[in-house]
Order: C-alpha cells, then structure tokens, then sequence
C-alpha cells in the first residue's frame, strides 16, 4: 500500500513539473530595447521591441518612482502597439519602468529596468526627438502646418488687394489726363473770333468817305 501511494505521489509530481516546464517554455520572450522618448512634464513615450517567432497579444507596463515603493500598472490585451504614453508625471522626478509581453500562455519575463526623469514644464520638448507616431506631437505638428497655412493665405490675399489698389490708381490717373486734354482743346480765345470782323469792317469803313459827292452823267 506504501508503494502505491508514492508512486502516486511521484506521477502527480512529474505532471505538474511538466505542465510547468510546457507552459513556462510556451510564454513569450521579454521585450527588447526598451527606450523612452518625447519627455515632458507630466508624460513620457515607452516604445520597445519584440522578437519574432511569438503571438504577442498585448503588454504590461510597471511604473514606479525611483524614491517611492508605490507602483503602478498598466495592461493591455488585444493589441498590437509597441508602445505606450505615460501621462500624470510629476516633474523633475525620476521613475523606474519594466515592460513584460502577454502572450497565449501566460506573461513573459519582465525587462530590463529603464530609469527616466521628466522635465520642467517651463523646458521646451526637443525638435530632433519628435516622432510622428506620438498622437501629442501629431497634434502639436497640424497646428503648426494650419498656423502656416493661414499666414500664406492671409499674405496672398494682401498682395491681390494691392495689386488691385495700384491699377485703380493708374487708371485713374489716365482718366483725368485725358479729361483735362480734351477741355483744353474745346476752349479758344474771344480775340481770335472778332478780330477778322473788326479788320474787315475797317477796311470797307475805309473805302466809304461821305464828303465826297457822287455825279451820275446821264445821256439822253
């Protein structure tokens, strides 16, 4: 009866060491370079890597002051996203991150610890370091391209309204030369229309002398 029990015993053993062993070979290997980028304040981007060859289902994420012992977690099943935006950050303060894969059969081993310190909020967040995958910087990115629309726009149009001012002016400028030459040409001195009556005039006054008498000699 002893011999049966252990027996028992020992096959009850080699089922759970195996079912172990199957189940720890089958979890996904543990993230690779693991990288935090567009620092700020209050938020950081945890981007990482994950080796081919294994369905990854989704990630965990443990978050934690390198000066405190309270962490934080942050899971996500059915994705595929290789990363993450840390948001609520005190700034100027130093964390600790992990990153672990989800896997069909479990979780895999956590990574390498990743030591990160915000900015302060009067830091301006680096231009070289932007990234367009970061919804915050995408954000960021289409105001600037509307703010630099609207000034070519607004530039546009003052350069039309102008050239449209200019050719008023010349137009106007021709009208009033053209009016002011031909009332010109209408207008003639009073002289030059009585002097060739009071000439002609002279000249036949000039012949008629009333002194004189006239003598009609008629033949009969």
């Amino acid at each position: 009866m002893s011999r049966l029990l252990v027996s028992v015993n020992c096959a009850v053993l080699l089922l759970f060491a195996s079912d172990m062993f199957s189940v720890g070979a089958n979890r996904p290997p543990a993230p690779v370079n693991v990288s935090v980028m567009h620092l700020r304040a209050d938020s950081a981007t945890v981007s990482w890597e994950v080796p081919e060859g294994d369905v990854i289902i989704g990630f965990s994420i443990s978050q934690q002051r390198q000066e405190g012992h309270t962490q934080r977690f942050i899971r996500e099943v059915n994705t595929t996203s290789r990363s993450c935006v840390l948001w609520d950050l005190e700034e100027e303060t130093d964390y600790v991150i992990q990153v672990q894969s989800i896997g069909l059969y479990g979780e895999s081993q956590a990574s390498k610890k990743v030591h990160f310190r915000t900015l302060k909020k009067s830091d301006r967040f680096p231009s070289n370091s932007s990234n367009q995958d970061d919804p915050a910087v995408e954000g960021v990115d289409k105001s600037r391209q509307l703010q630099t629309g609207e000034v070519i726009i607004i530039v546009v149009v003052l350069l039309m309204w102008a050239a449209v001012i200019a050719l008023f002016c010349r137009q106007y400028d021709i009208i009033k030369d053209n009016d002011s030459s031909s009332s010109k040409d209408k207008v003639k001195p009073s002289s030059l229309a009585s002097t060739p009556e009071h000439c002609s005039g002279g000249l036949l006054r000039s012949k008629f002398h009333p002194s004189l008498r006239s003598v009609n000699i008629i033949e009969v």
